[in-house]
């Protein structure tokens, strides 16, 4: 009963920035957990970011660290996902997912019930 709508993704040069939005309904946008996950083309779904109901609970992939910034804003059921110094292997396609919160946050794609359709970012000169 949750559905999520990712949006923002484009095509863009190595060390722009990019801010990707998830929109979420079905469900009390406070009460779930959200992640971020993207599949690049020839690999696996790989995690990204997550942030828990709180706000204040945030996880990220290393190769992403120091570069990208979960955040949500419960008033506008929406996760963000602040992308800055890109590079042309975060090409791929970013997905959201959400599922019921935890005080943790995970990072196994397994662990998420609900997904969003994807938005394609392409880093490229």
């Amino acid at each position: 009963q949750v559905q999520l709508v990712e949006s923002g993704g484009g095509l863009v040069q190595p060390g722009d920035s990019l801010r990707l939005s998830c929109a979420v309904s079905g469900r009390t946008f406070s009460s779930v957990t959200v992640g971020w996950f993207r599949q690049a083309p020839g690999k696996d779904r790989e995690f990204v970011a997550a942030i828990n109901r709180s706000g204040y609970t945030t996880n990220y992939a290393d190769s992403v660290k120091g570069r990208f910034t979960i955040s949500r804003d419960n008033a506008k059921n929406t996760v963000y996902l602040q992308m800055n110094t890109l590079k042309p292997e975060d090409t791929a396609v970013y997905y959201c997912a959400a599922r019921r919160s935890l005080i943790a946050v995970p990072s196994r794609d397994h662990e998420y019930d609900y997904w969003g359709q994807g938005t394609q970012v392409t880093v490229s000169s």
